[in-house]
């Protein structure tokens, strides 16, 4: 018959722990309960950060816009060099062919000793004749030789240049997504911070915005409508293309900035300015960088005209159209339109007359 033993009871020490254990327990849990929340940060401290992010996301726009300009140019040069190459290879063929064409003839006219030749020949004159022939045949099969060799070796290189561009190609392909990837990445966080305010707090700074906006439109519209003798430092007009630019651009106010953009129907801030002159016939740089470098830099806004470009940010990451009396007409970033804006909203570098 099994024996049965009874449980051993817990002692006084393991019910002290257990206990102790458990009012540990309750008073961490009651601690978390009563606990403040933290402190949720307030619609300024939003906004601050998500300026930040945005003037980030178009620095790695500006990026993107280079890497996606060079991998147009290298596909084109791609093409280009690949058409050579294939051309060249059919030169060469053709090439080849004649030289075996050649050679056929020269077997066909030499093929016995030449002085066994004349030695048996009952018209020694036609074979002289003969003679001479097959040396000019000899003479055309090596200048046919020199150009294939020259052929193969130009060929080579240009197989050489396109092997390269393709690679080149290859990394700007990566740069690309890469650049992509972080611009995305921006946009993303600061799409969550917007989130994280209550509805009334974002018409709070929208409306904010829409008000900056409209008095900076005045500002602009004054400009444009006052007589070159008394806005000798706002209202004085550029070139006549310059001019035909700048009204391209006001022609797209409200259009909404998207990154990687050159229009019509959306931009970023060098697709504005690059998409407005190409209505004039004017071609500029795609990129805010490029365009800084690409007509004569005016260092004082005193000296701006309208129409001209305005360049932002140490790393010239920003640009728009100077539209007078201390205003731009721009793309400024994500979540806003094509607008104007006071100059001194951003730090000005320099202006560009194209």
């Amino acid at each position: 018959m099994a024996s049965h033993r009874r449980l051993k009871q817990p002692g006084r020490a393991r019910v002290t722990v257990l206990t102790a254990t458990a009012a540990a327990a309750v008073a961490l849990t009651s601690q978390a309960a009563n606990a403040a929340p933290s402190e949720k940060p307030s619609k300024d401290e939003v906004k601050s950060k998500v300026d930040k992010l945005y003037e980030e996301a178009e620095k790695a726009t500006e990026k993107f816009n280079g890497a996606k300009e060079k991998q147009q140019k290298l596909e084109k040069q791609v093409d280009r060099l690949q058409d050579k190459v294939a051309r060249g290879q059919d030169d060469l063929n053709d090439m080849r062919s004649g030289l075996g064409s050649l050679a056929s003839a020269q077997y066909r006219s030499g093929g016995i000793d030449p002085s066994l030749q004349l030695f048996l020949s009952s018209d020694p004159d036609s074979y002289l004749d003969k003679a001479s022939a097959l040396d000019q045949l000899s003479t055309k099969q090596a200048e046919a030789l020199k150009k294939i060799q020259a052929k193969q070796r130009t060929l080579a290189q240009q197989r050489k240049e396109a092997f390269d561009k393709l690679a080149d190609l290859a990394t700007t392909r990566e740069e690309l997504g890469k650049k992509k990837r972080e611009v995305q990445g921006k946009l993303g966080e600061a799409q969550r911070l917007l989130n994280s305010l209550s509805a009334k707090e974002r018409a709070a700074l929208k409306a904010k915005e829409d008000h900056a906006s409209r008095a900076a439109e005045r500002k602009a519209s004054d400009a444009a409508d006052a007589p070159k003798t008394e806005a000798p430092k706002g209202g004085v007009k550029g070139s006549s293309r310059t001019m035909a630019a700048y009204a391209a651009a006001q022609s797209k106010i409200g259009s909404p900035y998207v990154y990687g953009a050159s229009g019509p129907s959306s931009f970023d801030c060098s697709g504005l300015t690059s998409w407005a002159y190409a209505q004039a016939d004017v071609s500029i740089p795609r990129t805010s960088q490029a365009q800084a470098n690409f007509g004569t830099r005016i260092a004082s806004q005193s000296d701006l005209k309208v129409g001209d470009l305005v360049i932002f940010y140490g790393d010239l990451h920003h640009v728009g159209f100077y539209a007078g009396n201390g205003q731009v007409l721009h793309a400024p970033r994500t979540g806003a339109v094509v607008r104007y804006e006071s100059i001194n909203n951003m730090p000005f570098q320099f202006g560009v007359r194209i």
